[in-house]
Formats: C-alpha cells, sequence, structure tokens
C-alpha cells in the first residue's frame, strides 16, 4: 500500500492482493519508520466497517500514531468486484475538510517487471501513441 499526504489530501493506492486481504480480513496497514526510537514510527491503514446502518461515506480515524481510512464494507465490496478505479471522500475538519481518495494501484508503463509487482494491470498498457 502506498501512501501520500498532500496539505489536507490523503491518498492510499493498494495492490490486487491487499484488496483481497482488505475484503477477506477487514484491514490492510503498513508501518513507516522515522528514527530509531520505537514511537517514532506512523502506521497507515485501510478498513473495512462491517457495522450495518454505517455512514456510507469514507472516514478517517486518527489515534495515537496511527490514521485509518474506514470504508463501508458494501462499498469496498462494490469496488473491488467492478473495475472502478477508486472510492472518494471529503471528512469535515475543524478548519476545512480533508479530501481522501483510495485508489486500485495500476502498473506503471514506464517500469520493469519487478517495481510494477503486485499492481492492476494499466488501462492503456499495449495502446499505441
Amino acid at each position: 500500500m502506498k501512501l501520500r499526504v498532500k496539505g489536507d489530501s490523503l491518498r492510499l493506492r493498494i495492490g490486487p492482493s491487499e484488496v483481497t486481504r482488505l475484503v477477506e480480513e477487514g484491514r490492510v496497514a503498513e508501518t513507516v519508520h522515522f528514527a530509531p526510537g520505537g514511537d517514532a514510527k506512523l502506521t497507515y491503514a485501510l478498513e473495512s466497517s462491517p457495522v450495518p446502518g454505517q455512514s456510507e461515506s469514507l472516514t478517517v480515524r486518527y489515534a495515537g500514531q496511527e490514521v485509518a481510512v474506514v470504508v463501508p464494507a458494501s462499498l469496498v465490496k462494490h469496488w473491488a468486484d467492478s473495475s472502478e478505479v477508486g472510492l472518494y471522500g471529503s471528512v469535515p475538519l475543524a478548519s476545512g475538510v480533508l479530501e481522501v481518495v483510495v485508489e486500485k494501484d495500476f502498473a506503471c508503463l514506464d517500469r520493469n517487471d519487478a517495481e510494477n509487482e503486485d499492481t492492476f494491470p494499466h488501462p492503456k498498457q499495449g495502446a499505441v501513441c
């Protein structure tokens, strides 16, 4: 899973095996360590919320050293089984909005096979310019 943060926007890109794990287990997470100390880290996660009646929009939970994007299970299942690229939402903040994007991670057209491991086939792969 890849994380991109820019201003008040958060973008997660996940590969096919992670989409499968999200559907089956309800959570995908990664941790980045910033220094030798045990507390110098940030965990970012994508979770599927199985709670019936839960909001039908993306939410974000931030606690301790973890930020989690929470998506209703019904949206996750539909997205995983479709050709839709992403899930998009806006989370109200005290000082504006946090734009949240969760996208399927496509293979880069200019990368080798090792760098494109566990990615979705790019829709334009094989296209002639």
